[in-house]
């Protein structure tokens, strides 16, 4: 077992990832594995004030009765429940099959294999149990969400009434309901990542490895964290910025192809426009289709891209997190780094 400070298991993981995806290269095992990656990765609200006119202040005010019987009737709310329901379960199904796959990929990357099948099957039980802990974690998490919002909701309520009642908007008392929001969302985006990581990055590979319930999970990795603090918390900088920077170096590779595509398209479709503009029911049939093959281009360039940057870096990412918590956790550390063969005995 290698164990490796935060800096150095970069070296490491980008290793890996190069080995599993170009030694050798095949396009198909490549695509594979870069859409399994990005998808188990994963890359306004309007105030109406309105008033009415000036000689409309004797007026009544028209009621709100009709608006809100249709917002209240049976139909209506009866199909916002199978909305509910049904944005619910699918949301629930695509948890589900990440979760699987973010397994499958790690048999693949522990074993440096381009295989997905082998994962899939192996990691089913800890996967589900693992995917249940996700769906807990996240109602807890939404629930703290919406305890903390219950004032604050309430005080944009009466600032609404206020501004609506009032035709005016008071600045100075909005911004004393959005300034102190502001701690609180950078405090809950701290912990969403943290919880994230200590999940997927430290938490899993007991999942898969052990078959571990989520107390024995948590109990081993809050141990490693309170034994090596400083290495953690270095890890968790890293892993937090070292991707950005990467998304900010893709970015920036990727403007100039991205601004000729842009220009392609536009002048595309100008030339279209030109073209069969007078030439009557054919010719607006021939500039659909032919836009509609311009779109398609283009959205094949952006998955393209999108695959083929950021599939690697999420392997990437995924190996920083395998290398760096495999020199602390050793049945992991021994599959990555497997301790060398004894030698033979001389005439055995």
């Amino acid at each position: 077992m290698l164990t490796l400070s935060a800096p150095d298991a970069i070296s490491p993981a980008i290793h890996r990832t190069r080995q599993l995806l170009f030694h050798p290269f095949r396009l198909g095992t490549f695509l594979k594995l870069c859409l399994v990656a990005v998808f188990t990765e994963g890359f306004s609200g309007n105030f109406n004030f309105g008033g009415h006119g000036g000689g409309a202040h004797n007026a009544p005010a028209p009621s709100p009765a009709p608006s809100l019987e249709i917002l209240f009737s049976p139909v209506f709310l009866f199909i916002i429940f199978v909305a509910i329901v049904f944005g619910v379960a699918i949301s629930l199904l695509v948890l589900y099959l990440i979760t699987r796959l973010r397994f499958a990929l790690f048999e693949c990357l522990t074993r440096q294999s381009t295989l997905i099948a082998p994962g899939w099957s192996r990691y089913r039980e800890p996967a589900r149990r693992f995917f249940w802990l996700n769906v807990v974690v996240g109602l807890v998490f939404l629930l703290v969400i919406v305890l903390i919002a219950i004032p604050f909701a309430a005080g944009f309520y009466h600032f609404y009434q206020s501004s609506a009642a009032n035709h005016s908007f008071d600045l100075g008392r909005f911004l004393s309901l959005i300034l102190p929001l502001i701690p609180i969302i950078i405090l809950l985006v701290l912990a969403a990542i943290a919880t994230d990581i200590i999940l997927r990055d430290f938490m899993l590979p007991h999942y898969a490895l052990e078959n571990a319930t989520a107390g024995h999970a948590w109990a081993a990795v809050r141990a490693r964290i309170a034994a090596e603090k400083g290495p953690f918390f270095v890890y968790a900088l890293l892993r937090i910025f070292l991707p950005a920077l990467a998304i900010v170096a893709i970015f920036l590779v990727l403007v100039i192809p991205s601004i000729v595509v842009i220009a392609v398209t536009a002048l595309s479709f100008a030339g279209l426009h030109a073209a069969f503009t007078h030439g009557g029911l054919l010719g607006i049939a021939f500039a659909v289709l032919a836009g509609i093959v311009v779109v398609l281009a283009v959205i094949a360039y952006l998955i393209l891209a999108a695959l083929c940057f950021g599939g690697p870096l999420s392997l990437a990412v995924r190996n920083y997190a395998l290398v760096f918590y495999g020199g602390r956790y050793q049945p992991l550390g021994d599959i990555l780094f497997p301790p060398p063969a004894s030698q033979p005995a001389p005439g055995a």
